[in-house]
């Protein structure tokens, strides 16, 4: 395929933009840093200003296209995960400006240019959880994509915006527009340096519902959205199978979660952050983690 990476110089767009280059997919990637990946031609895009965008979507994504001559190539899909990554980056109402703008600019031209396929990365963050002021606990056990988002904060709220637009833009080009509500992302360098802590105190990582997605799964999950046509506009959980504390499921429940009802019987390490929608529509498989990586 011929893609649109916007965001690909990120911590998640790098690793994704490896695998889908070396999956054979034709990459461009639109971003404000360059990524320096071999056979990945960096386009330096300003997302936030329209023309750029339109621009980036209607040109060349490398010099070997200029030999073909005849009609300018057009993308197969535009995967957007071009984005402030977080709160307290930049202001509130830049990152909400930033993370919405873009957004919109992105598929308003992917839209009209009748680009099939666009796949963006929302968050964990949508279900209210993460960047609350004070404790905040889920409606329910494990949180699926039903679960109510209730956003606080900037980066949460510009991620709910962000799919009410896409929901929107579908209705009325009839895309396939899948949104991706990615849990913490999280490098092997992550689990050597983060995860041992865990075993004497999980209490750092209950912001994140206690999941995370290995970068390698992420590329992973975007490549299914990739394969899998006609589902039109939907929203995919993104994380492990597994929690990301050695503790077990009952353990965290208790300590944590005690008065939150659950909807079926949990596994001892089944994640609180539910994949099986993925699983169910995309095929979607995590291959990689923690454990693993630790030996342990």
């Amino acid at each position: 395929m011929r893609i649109l990476f916007t965001g690909g110089s990120g911590k998640a767009g790098r690793h994704v933009v490896r695998h889908l280059a070396d999956a054979g997919h034709r990459i461009l990637n639109a971003d404000l840093a360059p990524l320096g990946h071999p056979g990945v031609h960096d386009l330096i895009t300003d997302l936030t200003d329209p023309g750029q965008v339109w621009s980036a979507m209607t040109s060349l994504a490398s010099f070997d296209e200029l030999d073909g001559g005849g009609a300018q190539p057009a993308f197969d899909a535009v995967v957007h995960f071009g984005a402030l990554a977080r709160i307290l980056i930049k202001p509130d109402c830049e990152t909400y400006r930033v993370n919405t703008i873009s957004t919109y600019n992105m598929l308003e031209a992917a839209a009209k240019l009748r680009i099939p396929k666009v796949v963006f990365a929302s968050s964990e963050t949508t279900y209210g959880i993460c960047f609350a002021r004070g404790e905040r606990k889920p409606e329910y056990l494990p949180i699926d994509e039903e679960h109510p988002v209730v956003p606080e904060d900037a980066y949460a709220l510009s991620k709910v915006s962000n799919e009410v637009t896409a929901r929107g833009i579908q209705r009325r080009s009839g895309q396939d527009i899948y949104g991706l509500r990615i849990s913490n992302v999280c490098e092997i360098e992550d689990y050597h340096r983060d995860f041992p802590a865990y075993a004497d105190d999980p209490a750092p990582r209950l912001r994140n519902i206690f999941g995370y997605i290995d970068v390698r799964d992420l590329a992973q999950m975007v490549s299914r959205c990739l394969e899998t046509d006609g589902l039109g506009f939907q929203l995919f959980n993104v994380a492990n199978d597994d929690l990301a504390v050695p503790q077990d499921n009952a353990e965290i429940r208790a300590r944590f979660y005690d008065d939150v009802p659950v909807k079926s019987p949990m596994q001892p390490r089944q994640a609180f952050y539910s994949n099986a929608k993925a699983r169910q529509m995309l095929g979607f498989s995590p291959q990689y983690d923690w454990r693993s990586a630790l030996g342990s």
